[in-house]
């Protein structure tokens, strides 16, 4: 076993066994955070390209299965007909074969279908693959049906989250995603925006989201009106954490969902009432090291922010 794969299964491990220890002690909302994550992780790895993973084919469609696994616990954390979703004693079958992986050789227990691959662009990939301004779309009439099937199952509707429940004295934030600004709005294919909350490397602190495709565009506007709940109370945000906005459209010709600029704001901006921020050039830096606006026009992400506290 080589040093990576090792040290990428001690980390699964031991976020597997985070994630069924709060779901046993009732913790579901923590539960719900590493469950979501982990199955994040598992799923980029199941998608990465041969040479660039330390598992074999077969091993990262178990590795898929797994992760589809943990959003169906997830899922049924979040219903409320919990009883009748995936359950946790099953879940718990899957931690040996997670841990003994490269040696796995029986059938998956659960008859389970892994969500069909998304093509997941490492970091600065999309720059070598389309033109800076994106000139060479036409625009209009390129959504066909027969080219949806590149992108993420269920992408119109969504995977925002509802409200957590509250505690005495902390707040909860709720995002309103108005609108953004772009010169060629119009042009853009089914788009949405994927929010997250990161700390100062980088790292997912709350589950990732991505709103509904938008509702409508508008001269050079693209309209959302969406709320965004914050899987985290305020009080619980470390320092230097900050919520990433990612503007996604699919491009036809290369059949791929592609970022096109990103926006942020950080905690000392967290307060009611509405807000724009600006938006920067991808690729998307999540430590805030190289910042490079999108454009000199006054085109922003128009916010409007909601705190509730107990």
């Amino acid at each position: 076993m080589s040093e990576a794969a090792r040290s990428h299964l001690q980390r699964w491990g031991a976020s597997f066994r985070k994630g069924t220890d709060f779901d046993s002690w009732g913790q579901l909302v923590e539960a719900i955070d590493e469950y979501q994550i982990l199955a994040r992780h598992l799923q980029k790895e199941a998608q990465s390209q041969p040479n660039n993973s330390e598992f074999t084919e077969d091993q990262k469609k178990i590795l898929a299965k797994i992760a589809t696994c943990l959003e169906l616990r997830s899922a049924a954390l979040q219903s409320t007909q919990s009883q009748e979703g995936f359950k946790l004693e099953d879940l718990k079958k899957l931690e040996p074969i997670l841990k003994n992986i490269l040696t796995y050789n029986k059938e998956f227990p659960f008859d389970i279908q892994p969500v069909p691959p998304r093509k997941i662009l490492a970091p600065g990939e999309e720059e070598d693959l389309e033109f800076e301004e994106d000139d060479e779309e036409g625009g209009a009439g390129a959504g066909s049906p027969d080219t949806f099937s590149a992108r993420v199952p269920g992408a119109n509707e969504g995977t925002l989250l509802p409200r957590l429940p509250s505690e005495p004295g902390m707040m909860l934030l709720t995002i309103k995603i108005e609108k953004i600004g772009l010169k060629d709005a119009g042009q853009c294919i089914d788009p949405y925006i994927t929010v997250s909350v990161k700390d100062l490397n980088g790292i997912d602190l709350t589950p990732v989201q991505d709103t509904p495709v938008a509702s409508r565009k508008e001269d050079t506007y693209i309209h959302f009106n969406v709320d965004i709940e914050i899987q985290k109370h305020v009080e619980k945000l470390t320092k230097g954490a900050a919520i990433f906005f990612e503007f996604k459209h699919y491009k036809p010709k290369k059949r791929f969902t592609s970022t096109k600029c990103f926006a942020f704001m950080e905690m000392d901006e967290i307060k009611p009432g509405p807000m724009v921020i600006e938006l920067y050039k991808k690729p998307t830096d999540f430590k805030r090291k190289k910042l490079q606006l999108l454009t000199k026009k006054p085109l922003y992400l128009h916010l409007h922010q909601t705190l509730h506290k107990e």
